[in-house]
């Protein structure tokens, strides 16, 4: 998933950004209410994880701004704020989840998988695409009964593409998504990417769900 986390505080940046992206998300950071908004409107995130108190301007003033524009990208809070009422303001401004600081760093990212599972219309972790058996809750890929053993650069390939099937996704997408913009990688290392996951699925037997659209990226039908 394709991740924004506005939070103003350093230290939570940097361990929730190594932990998330460990996790298989790609994350960009930002540390204030206004720049949270431009990104928000400019990056085609799947989430954005929102703390509440920022500089510039506060967390509410960032879903309202959001929301006004028509972007309906999936929100969860994250904030020392625990007052039910800031709970329930939140949620009314267009906010889909809710999480308190302290927390388990297991129940947020099993908060924005669920929201990612939410946003491409499906409830259950595990998606089946003829042979080809992806259980996004466990990561892990099986063709039958037989596991398939990916990097995690090829199951983010897979992930993104399956997160939008039928729908074709170029190459400068996919290599976005995997490097987070940060202008590492290039288009070549995708292609790469891509080539030795077909290898991989095709010799457990699933063929080639991945077609080529040449001139215009990938397709996963």
């Amino acid at each position: 998933m394709k991740t924004l986390l506005i939070e103003d505080s350093e230290r939570l940046q940097r361990s929730l950004k190594m932990g998330l992206d460990r996790s298989g998300f790609a994350v960009d950071v930002v540390g204030d209410g206004e720049e949270g908004v431009v990104w928000a409107g400019h990056g085609n995130y799947d989430l954005v994880i929102l703390d509440l108190m920022l500089p510039k301007l506060d967390g509410l003033g960032v879903l309202r701004r959001l929301r006004a524009a028509g972007n309906d990208v999936h929100v969860l809070i994250l904030s020392a704020r625990d007052q039910v009422q800031e709970r329930i303001e939140g949620l009314q401004l267009g906010a889909d989840d809710y999480l308190t600081k302290p927390f388990e760093f297991e129940e947020l990212v099993a908060r924005c998988r669920a929201l990612g599972r939410r946003k491409f219309g499906t409830k259950n972790p595990v998606v089946q695409v003829g042979e080809l058996r992806v259980d996004t809750g466990r990561r892990a890929v099986s063709v039958g009964e037989e596991e398939v053993t990916l990097t995690r650069n090829e199951y983010a390939v897979l992930a993104y593409l399956l997160a939008r099937r039928g729908r074709v996704v170029p190459k400068t997408e996919l290599l976005d998504h995997l490097y987070a913009g940060s202008g590492h990688g290039s288009e070549n290392a995708v292609e790469v990417f891509v080539h030795q996951l077909r290898k991989k699925l095709r010799e457990r037997g699933a063929g080639d769900p991945i077609q080529t659209r040449r001139g215009h990226g990938y397709l996963l039908d």
